[in-house]
């Protein structure tokens, strides 16, 4: 994707936000977070204020792919439900205004931090951190989805079989060599699906911590970003996604735990983050451990094939880091199997 294609009409922009936004007032300033692979995500400056907007990639899209739309509607139902989220502040599906779907959103100023290992953090601090996350999960799981009126927000039914046939179908779509062990992994999850419990949460579907900002001053959230992947599925899928970064090596574009002195980090334990959320929810235990960390790297596999296709295909947010990122498909696919095989 070329800068001129992610180029803004600010004059247009600024028209919307006036006609749209309380308070809005030009002139702009917009420019682009280099993260953000999926929608390409703008910093907005006025002279008054900051705001962050998010839009929908321009060109062909996958199916069910960048619905900046479901962001934004679960942002509206956070804020009134109190969980630590940005305000979404409108929405525009007029694309003839910058060229795709978008929202406006408030800025949060606090910190975000893109390695897991937190290096610049003592080992007091790392642990709040990560008991500041592990809270805000499961405070998110319990959120009451009806009265936050997103009851409708995900197809009932087993979250697991819906979500393998979702995302290999977009693996598929977007394939551009074959995986030995992809190929292997899809097979064998679709072989051990866990039987459907009942239990339906609102997930996020991308908890990871550098979607999140935390206060300056210490460990509080103030912010959980990047809803796109968010809809209603089993709570311990957005578990087992987090824990894939134990499982992760903390080298080139991967930012993990795996071979860290995580005991000296201050960093807890895969076991003890695991028992620290049953103890929050209430549960004695997670079953299917295996099934849950091997389906989180088949999925992961399969968003980052997705913006390596983008990447070929000339749309992607950020098309260096993207090629790179595809490097991972094998990668993730070859974990799964080792957990797979050695049983968690």
């Amino acid at each position: 994707m070329t800068s001129e294609t992610l180029a803004l009409d600010s004059a247009r922009l600024e028209a919307w936000a006036h006609a749209h936004i309380d308070g809005f007032a030009g002139p702009l300033k917009a420019s682009k977070f280099p993260t953000g692979q999926s929608n390409p995500t703008y910093l907005i400056e006025t002279p008054a204020r900051r705001y962050v907007m998010r839009r929908k990639p321009p060109g062909k899209l996958l199916k069910s792919a960048h619905m900046v739309e479901r962001e934004y509607r679960v942002l509206r139902a956070l804020d009134g439900a109190g969980f630590p989220a940005p305000r979404a502040l409108a929405l525009c599906e007029d694309e003839s205004v910058i060229g795709s779907v978008f929202y406006l959103m408030n800025h949060v100023d606090g910190r975000i931090f893109w390695d897991p290992s937190l290096p610049d953090l003592t080992p007091d601090e790392r642990g709040e951190i990560y008991d500041s996350m592990n809270a805000a999960l499961a405070r998110l799981h319990a959120v009451d989805v009806v009265a936050a009126g997103l009851g409708d927000y995900g197809k009932p039914g087993n979250y697991f079989a819906r979500q393998l046939q979702r995302w290999g179908e977009q693996y598929r779509a977007s394939e551009t060599t074959v995986h030995a062990d992809m190929d292997r992994l899809i097979e064998w999850l679709g072989a051990h699906v866990p039987a459907d419990d009942g239990r339906v949460a609102l997930v996020h579907g991308d908890w990871r911590i550098d979607n999140m900002i935390f206060a300056h001053a210490d460990a509080r959230l103030l912010a959980v970003l990047d809803w796109e992947l968010s809809t209603l599925g089993h709570p311990y899928a957005d578990l087992a996604y987090q824990c894939m970064q134990w499982r992760l090596p903390n080298a080139g574009e991967s930012r993990g735990l795996a071979g860290l002195d995580r005991a000296a980090l201050g960093i807890p334990s895969e076991v003890n983050y695991v028992a620290a959320y049953c103890r929050r929810t209430g549960i004695a235990s997670i079953p299917d451990w295996a099934f849950l960390l091997a389906f989180s790297f088949f999925r992961v596999a399969a968003i980052v094939q997705g913006v390596y296709k983008r990447s070929l295909d000339g749309n992607a947010s950020n098309p260096e880091r993207a090629r790179k990122m595809g490097e991972a498909v094998p990668l993730m696919a070859r974990l799964a199997m080792e957990i797979v095989e050695n049983g968690a």
